[in-house]
């Protein structure tokens, strides 16, 4: 796994939302067993604390769980809890960035205008 975080944003959504994108594109399948908080954490570069709280974020989303001993796996019907997140984290950037745009000066028309010619 591959991690790369912006220093600009928290690194706790960050991790979450890449474990997010891995369930929900299958990269991680249900009932599979992630790495554990300290592997996660040295491989991203992290305090070991970090991970354990966007884990424990993502299991009050319903996406993982844990059993104790064992360490934290992919719940087994996951695919749209993790589509609806990912879904939801894609409306939030989009809207930031727009928000950033308009920020700068640029008008709806502008916005428009710069959509229809990256989609050509």
């Amino acid at each position: 796994m591959e991690w790369e975080l912006d220093k600009s944003r928290p690194i706790c959504p960050q991790i979450c939302e890449k474990l997010c994108v891995m369930i929900a594109n299958s990269e991680i399948k249900p009932n599979e067993r992630l790495l554990s908080v300290r592997e996660v954490a040295v491989n991203a570069g992290v305090n070991p604390n970090t991970v354990q709280k966007a884990f424990e974020l993502l299991e009050q989303k319903g996406l993982i769980y844990s059993v104790r001993s064992s360490g934290w796996f992919i719940e087994a019907e996951v695919g749209a809890v993790a589509k609806e997140t990912v879904d939801n984290m894609v409306y939030e950037r989009t809207k930031e960035y727009f928000e950033g745009l308009k920020k700068l000066g640029k008008t709806n028309a502008e916005i428009k205008a710069y959509i229809k010619e990256w989609n050509e």
